[in-house]
């Protein structure tokens, strides 16, 4: 009764002991097999499909294991398990497998970084450089952050970004999102936020999984306005200088101290993500909001995208005044950030290289900017554009109706991805961060072809 499928084709490209065990195991639990049943023995197997004891031995030893069959001394082995509500239909020789990521030709979203910026022989060596140190990597790192890489970012965020701090302010943690669990954590439940709408909807997930009332600012072009913040009387103020205001646009030092001023007037904080403000490149960098205001700051910087996507690896710089509410908890969280990553990226900072990976991100981004530029003002000369230098994207904004969904059909169907504005059926997000120069101007002229061919007023 057992042998009918015993040799099930879906579990064809299995190891001989797996496929007895997930033809077994798959026969118990849609009820073929009753619990009770005796199974066939050790020998009748062996002879009926011409396998090796060792086999047979290795698959009913994984049943019994997990419960499914068990083994009475001088009777043989029989079903241990009943399944009165049986669990759905699946192939169990399918293990996890993802989702096949679709392939793009012209790829103008953020999700990844020019391969041209990294050196990976050197990422690569300084990994297996703490990888052969193993007396490293057979212990928990620093909840805080291991010492090396706070040390180094000390100076790097200094000279980079002219952040004011000493490595026992500094707390790593996997991504920014991270971070902030574990800022909202210290600072507790129920507060009042004040962000820019659309700005960072992964922020505000945090945000509200804390209890915490969201709020969106008003902006003009230099950013939020001061008349907002009155009116919506925020704990915490969210923005990003880099890009503010309706321009995008840096925003300027005196806004800055405004906001300084207001939150120390209502005993405010400040969250000051600095996402990727060291890559200034067709202007220079403008100092940090921390730098001008050390005591109500906290300073949020990033690296994934100044050096892996891969690598998550984000940092916070606090006020002294949060620190005994940080010590308070730190012992509760463990550390996220991979403790071989962050000693590699120490060492990658002391050694200098992050220095000349910076100036060739630059000196890259700052080229496929220009060229992103011309090809969109020659190819769709009737579009607005808006240009947000440190997210390495333009937003072009059409000046007539289309059929959006027609269009969005031929990107796919013609390879290219775009980034989508979903309140503005007219506007696309046209970046340049990961795809190849010699693609961006045959991209984008294949995109003007197919906007034009759907253009509806």
């Amino acid at each position: 009764m057992l042998y009918d499928f015993l040799r099930n084709e879906q579990y064809a490209d299995k190891p001989l002991y797996l496929q007895i065990y997930f033809s077994v195991r798959a026969a118990i639990e849609n009820g073929s097999l009753k619990k009770g049943d005796k199974l066939p023995s050790i020998r009748q197997l062996c002879d009926n499909m011409k396998v090796s004891k060792t086999t047979v031995i290795a698959a009913y030893d994984q049943l019994k294991a997990e419960g499914y069959i068990l083994n009475r001394p001088q009777s043989g082995y029989y079903v241990a398990a009943q399944f009165d509500s049986l669990p759905p239909s699946s192939n169990p020789a399918e293990i996890s497998r993802s989702e096949k990521q679709q392939y793009f030709e012209y790829d103008f979203s953020t999700k990844s970084t020019d391969e041209k910026i990294l050196n990976l022989a050197a990422w690569r060596k300084e990994i297996k450089e703490v990888i052969n140190r193993s007396y490293l990597l057979t212990s928990y790192g620093d909840v805080q952050g291991e010492e090396a890489l706070r040390l180094s970012l000390r100076q790097y965020a200094l000279g980079i970004r002219s952040v004011n701090a000493d490595e026992n302010r500094i707390v790593v943690g996997a991504g920014t999102q991270a971070i902030l669990c574990m800022l909202c954590s210290m600072l507790g439940h129920g507060k009042t936020v004040a962000m820019q709408e659309a700005s960072f909807v992964q922020s505000e997930y945090v945000f509200r999984s804390f209890d915490y009332d969201v709020k969106y600012f008003h902006i003009d072009e230099y950013g939020v306005t001061i008349d907002s913040l009155d009116w919506i009387q925020p704990d915490i103020v969210l923005i990003n200088p880099n890009y503010s205001g309706t321009s995008g646009c840096n925003m300027p030092v005196s806004r800055r101290l405004e906001i300084i001023a207001w939150a120390k007037a209502h005993d405010a904080l400040i969250l000051e993500d600095d996402f990727n403000g060291e890559l200034r490149y067709s202007t220079l960098p403008v100092p940090s909001v921390q730098h001008y205001d050390g005591e109500r700051t906290v300073y949020i910087g990033s690296f994934s995208k100044v050096l892996l996507p891969s690598v998550r690896i984000s940092y916070m710089v606090l006020p002294k005044r949060l620190l005994p509410e940080y010590e308070s908890i730190k012992q509760l969280i463990n550390q996220t950030a991979s403790k071989t990553e962050q000693l590699a990226l120490a060492s990658y900072i002391r050694s200098g290289r992050i220095d000349g990976h910076i100036r060739r991100a630059r000196r890259i981004y700052l080229e496929k900017s220009r060229l992103t530029h011309e090809s969109l003002a020659h190819m769709l000369p009737e579009a607005t554009l808006h240009f947000n230098e440190t997210a390495m994207y333009f937003r072009a904004v059409l000046p007539y109706d289309i059929d959006r969904e027609r269009i969005d059909k031929a990107l796919s169907q013609n390879y290219i991805r775009l980034m989508r504005n979903r309140e503005n059926e007219r506007e696309f997000g046209i970046s340049f961060s990961g795809i190849p120069t010699e693609k961006i101007a045959p991209g984008i002229a294949l995109v003007s072809e197919i906007i034009r061919q759907y253009k509806t007023g």
